[in-house]
């Protein structure tokens, strides 16, 4: 129906109500309708009254198959104006007011005009979407401001594939109450029960700030159901209206693993990079790409994008640009390969930025240990290349990321990190840049992490594979640890290793578990085979060396490892010489070199290839 139609089919409706309304109020209190004058009259400044007062308070103009409180303060304002007005005129004109026929007229055009118009609403939300039997009966759990909106949406969303039939919620006053029309039931051990008994086909999660901890309590009985298992958005998404209120989504290993948000000072970050030029080295991979989302929030004058993969740093560039187009930020790109020390160093000197985040590096354990040389070349002497090129261009600080596999190391891709994160603590030394590390465990869903493969696994039907059934491993979301970076840089003194607070390792196969669940299916259904360590890992993971703990926390869940000077000129001696060693030896060499067990003369690496 367009506006003038609608306009008009309202007009029409409200002048017959309105002159029912006179017509049944003079039947009741009088017992007959006399047409006189005054009759006539008082019906005519009673219907002009609601015409008038009813597009002041833009009563057409309401989409009354919506209607609620709001809507019917509206109807309120306008009856009860409109009776005073034609009692004004009564005075006026007849020097009487009919005070009792007034006051009935009121009441009947009140039921007529407000039942109308909710009876619309009624006849819409019976004859329009999907009916009830055909919707998915659904229990949120959360009574609370979230819960209710999620209940009112879905209860007004003729469309909706849910139907909401019940809360369940901790808070004991809400228990046995009716809100919105459904029950409220006890807290999360009824969950099963509740399930069970009024046959929930959906559960949805609707408590903004719920803890992890208090997330995997409230999933692990669901998991127990055979219900699908959503989540409510995350409440910036929900006010910043990234999504609506009824775009569910499903619980994701990231809100039952990752841990509990960590406060940035904002201030500090700012001063480190608003106005400024940030360039990010592996800019195109999962931490790359997830630091420069993190630091466009913070306005910087420029951002360089440096890679190798152009498929890769063309997808953020575009994804940048898009995504803080409002902010003005100049977004550059550089594709080079960190071991050519001509481009690195033009680069860096064409730019001369003011922060470098150095997160380039090859990162797969496997991969490495059969391919040591590249490790080396790439996590030692690119490493070596960007650091010294950012000495000679007076960078101000230059955060490297590394890995809680460089403590301790077993793997080449560990020991070559390790000896990366010497080559920055020496550069350190003798630079006015400030250099500095940052350490952090598995990174959830980052590419080649366990998260892609068990997915993959899951959805062929399994099995899951696990390498031991003891293997454990520190966890973290992909923008915690990237934030991480950028608070380190802000915090940077020069020569630091910081380390993030990671709280308890996970043990493998109960992520596998967890996956598993969360993908709809039992353990029973997909299965979890043991493959054996691979060459390179280990049991479990340090954050740490022994000689480098330092207890005192620098920022909220922050420590800084003791700085050593353990540079060596042994690692210019790989740097020069490493393709002249067969894998094998250049394996041992690294990791002996990387745990400090050599102490070589300048040469002796080299007489003891030949």
């Amino acid at each position: 129906m367009t506006y003038r139609k609608r306009i008009s089919f309202f007009i029409f409706v409200d002048s017959c109500l309105v002159l029912a309304a006179v017509l049944l109020g003079s039947l009741l209190v009088n017992g007959s309708v006399k047409f006189t004058f005054l009759n006539i009259a008082s019906s005519i400044a009673i219907l002009a009254g609601h015409h008038f007062f009813s597009f002041i308070f833009r009563s057409y103009k309401k989409a009354w198959e919506y209607a609620s409180i709001g809507e019917s303060i509206v109807i309120f304002k306008v009856v009860s104006l409109s009776i005073i007005a034609a009692s004004l005129i009564q005075q006026i004109m007849f020097n009487a007011v009919f005070f009792r026929l007034n006051m009935v007229i009121w009441l009947i055009q009140l039921l007529l005009i407000g039942g109308s118009r909710f009876f619309w609403r009624v006849y819409r939300d019976n004859s329009a979407g999907k009916p009830p039997n055909m919707k998915r009966r659904t229990v949120i759990i959360g009574a609370g401001s979230a819960g209710n909106m999620v209940a009112r949406q879905l209860l007004k969303e003729n469309e909706a594939d849910l139907m909401p039939v019940a809360f369940i919620d901790d808070d004991p006053k809400k228990h046995n109450l009716d809100i919105l029309g459904l029950p409220v039931f006890g807290g999360i051990n009824q969950i099963q029960k509740v399930v069970s008994e009024m046959s929930v086909e959906n559960i949805i999660i609707a408590i903004p700030s719920l803890s992890k901890k208090r997330l995997n309590r409230i999933f692990q009985e669901c998991a127990a159901t055979k219900a699908k298992t959503q989540i409510l958005p995350m409440l910036e998404d929900l006010v910043t209206g990234k999504v609506s209120v009824k775009q569910f989504r499903d619980v994701q290993v990231e809100d039952l693993l990752g841990r509990e948000p960590i406060d940035l000072d904002i201030g500090s970050i700012s001063e480190n990079v608003e106005d400024k030029t940030i360039m990010v080295t592996g800019a195109g991979g999962s931490i790359g790409s997830e630091i420069c989302r993190q630091i466009c929030q913070f306005n910087p004058g420029k951002l360089i994008l440096l890679g190798h993969g152009e498929n890769s740093i063309h997808s953020i560039e575009l994804e940048l640009k898009e995504k803080f187009s409002h902010k003005h930020i100049e977004i550059l790109t550089e594709i080079a390969d960190l071991k050519d020390v001509k481009k690195i160093l033009t680069v860096m000197g064409t730019y001369r930025p003011d922060v470098v985040y150095h997160a380039a590096a090859h990162k797969h354990v496997p991969l490495m240990e059969r391919n040591p040389e590249e490790a080396v070349k790439n996590n030692v002497i690119g490493t070596k290349n960007v650091a010294e090129a950012a000495s000679w261009n007076r960078v101000g600080t230059f955060v490297m990321i590394s890995t809680d596999k460089a403590v301790n190391p077993t793997s080449v891709m560990g020991a070559t990190k390790r000896l990366a994160e010497m080559v920055v603590q020496h550069m350190d030394k003798k630079s006015d840049t400030k250099f500095v590390a940052v350490r952090f465990g598995n990174v959830l869903g980052s590419r080649g992490s366990v998260i892609p493969i068990f997915k993959q696994q899951i959805a062929k039907g399994g099995p899951v594979t696990v390498t031991h059934p003891e293997m454990v491993r520190y966890f973290m979301t992909i923008p915690e640890a990237s934030r991480l970076v950028i608070q380190a840089g802000a915090l940077a003194k020069g020569g630091e290793i910081f380390v993030l607070d990671m709280g308890e390792p996970v043990k493998i196969v109960d992520l596998a578990k967890k996956m598993i669940q969360l993908s709809g299916y039992s353990v029973d259904d997909i299965g979890i085979e043991f493959t054996g360590i691979r060459p390179g890992e280990k049991l479990f993971e340090e954050l740490l060396h022994d000689d480098e703990v330092k207890d005192q926390q620098v920022y909220p869940n922050i420590y800084i490892g003791e700085t050593s000077d353990l540079y060596s000129e042994e690692i210019e001696e790989i740097i020069s010489f490493y393709n002249t060693w067969d894998r094998e030896r250049l394996r041992e060499i690294l990791i002996n070199l990387a745990n400090n067990k050599v102490n070589l003369i300048p040469g002796q690496l080299v007489s003891a290839s030949g």
